[in-house]
């Protein structure tokens, strides 16, 4: 697998997001799915997608606790391209006994806590998004935190067994917001009140001027534990 790895990364290391996107619609074999949150990224690559073919695998994890803008663009995203996004929640029984144990709010008095909220409202319901796929397409950019800076276009990710390919990992946050401009693609209104960065409700905040674009996602806690377990 390293060598696969290695080889996509050498075949499509000058070559246009668009591009290997299309190729891997058109020509390869491989079966692609796309997780989206509706950020300013997942926007981007929906679009690029939903440009090539309205046949494509997009998929959003719905942890209900999302901020009521992210349905709005959700809504606004399914008419614009006449498409359906599936939406995957987590287990009722799971989210039952999470409150039980922990309350409404108990993810902000722990590490363990908030880790624990965010494996049965995003991991769990990933694990079943991605049954059957090949390769997982991401949003991630190597700029967005120091968790990911050193991310390749193409990795191996141990905790799925799968492929992941991430398009807009070489873009600069410029890039991502001149497209989303260019192209007139719906985008979550929360961008323009001052979060880059936008996931579940409670654990969201707007961002100060100079300041890093993921500080808003649980800026509570030290930076280097600031992933929801995704993206490791």
């Amino acid at each position: 697998m390293i060598e696969q790895i290695e080889l996509l990364n050498s075949r499509f290391k000058n070559t246009k997001p668009e591009s290997i996107i299309e190729y891997f619609i058109k020509e390869s074999s491989h079966k692609i799915s796309l997780s989206s949150s509706f950020g300013l990224e997942d926007q981007v690559i929906s679009h690029m997608m939903l440009q090539i073919s309205n046949d494509v695998n997009i998929f959003t994890l719905d942890t209900g606790r999302l901020p009521y803008e992210t349905y709005n663009v959700m809504d606004s995203t399914n008419l614009k391209y006449n498409t359906k996004v599936d939406v995957y929640f987590p287990n009722s029984s799971d989210v039952e006994n999470l409150y039980k144990k922990q309350g409404i709010n108990g993810f902000y008095e722990s590490i363990q806590n908030r880790k624990e909220c965010c494996n049965i409202r995003k991991i769990k319901p990933l694990k079943r998004a991605l049954k059957n796929v090949d390769i997982w397409i991401t949003g991630l950019r190597s700029s967005q935190s120091i968790t990911r800076k050193d991310i390749l276009q193409f990795s191996w990710d141990e905790n799925n067994n799968i492929i992941k390919f991430n398009p807009l990992i070489n873009w600069r946050y410029e890039e991502v917001l001149n497209y989303i401009k260019k192209y007139n693609i719906p985008y979550n209104k929360l961008h323009d009140q001052g979060y880059p960065s936008i996931g579940c409700a409670p654990c969201t905040r707007a961002i100060k001027e100079n300041e890093d674009i993921r500080s808003g996602r649980w800026w509570w806690e030290d930076p280097k534990h600031k992933e929801c377990g995704l993206h490791k």
